[in-house]
């Protein structure tokens, strides 16, 4: 599945003009997308246990704020910059979530509906000011902000239903049956022509989030909560281990870049 181009014709300026900024949908797009999720999950709770909420949520944001300054600084795509930046929005957009639930009490039937919500402002404002959602068109510096917030949505979004679900019956197994059920559906209506390309991404990179934070969950927590009962250390240490992999072999054979990449 790819977000073909829907293409602004307004011309930019050599000022305003970057190398898109972001990579071609492969399937080691979204392998990597995954893999993030889950590792941002387990994290985000293992720094929140080990050095507690608040000091967990500052190191979070501040890391987040420094991976995407030097993905704004970079004026192309470079894997490590963009799956680093992913990864910190993984880590701080499940901890805006847990924050709203554990801190403030917000319930997840509420929080969930809230960051949609908040979700489909980002992107009217982005199509306001941009007349695309296209992630082939990411460049300038307007745009990829536009681009990082939606992002950033998404995971929240993402976390919060995951934890709806799990908490609503399905459990953590039940889960990532379901939402890789879910995952198809909008593959599937892209397929036969029934959701627009754009439209079609942007369903399946919200759904990858509840489907990788519920399976690392799921490997990661005890028995008595429905879990593997592998460890919230050992599991991040696996992902982490599998991202860093999977993101140096994008930097050397660059099938991620160019429009001969398999979309």
């Amino acid at each position: 599945m790819t977000a073909e181009p829907v293409l602004d014709e307004r011309p930019l300026t050599p000022a305003r003009r970057l190398a898109n900024k972001v990579p071609e949908v492969t399937v080691y797009f979204w392998i990597i997308k995954v893999l993030t999720t889950g590792m941002g999950e387990t994290a985000s709770d293992l720094l929140a246990r080990t050095l507690g909420p608040i000091p967990a949520v500052a190191l979070g944001g501040l890391a987040l704020a420094a991976s995407l300054a030097v993905q704004f600084t970079v004026r192309r795509y470079v894997a490590w910059a963009y799956w680093t930046a992913v990864v910190m929005v993984s880590v701080f957009g499940t901890m805006a979530a847990d924050v709203l639930h554990v801190g403030l009490g917000v319930p997840y039937g509420v929080s969930t509906p809230a960051f949609l919500v908040m979700l489909a402002a980002v992107f009217g404002l982005w199509y306001a000011s941009e007349h695309t959602l296209s992630i082939h068109t990411i460049r300038t510096r307007r745009r990829e902000a536009f681009y990082w917030a939606a992002v950033l949505a998404t995971f929240a979004l993402g976390t919060a239903t995951g934890d709806l679900t799990a908490t609503a019956g399905f459990g953590y197994l039940g889960s990532v049956a379901l939402f890789a059920v879910a995952i198809c559906v909008p593959a599937l209506a892209h397929r036969f022509g029934a959701l627009g390309a754009v439209t079609a991404f942007w369903t399946a990179y919200v759904i990858t989030r509840p489907l990788g934070a519920s399976l690392a969950d799921w490997m990661a927590l005890p028995h008595t909560r429905g879990g593997l009962a592998f460890g919230l250390a050992p599991v991040t240490l696996a992902w982490t281990v599998a991202i860093i992999g999977f993101v140096g072999y994008l930097a050397v054979s660059q099938h991620d870049r160019g429009a001969h990449a398999a979309v």
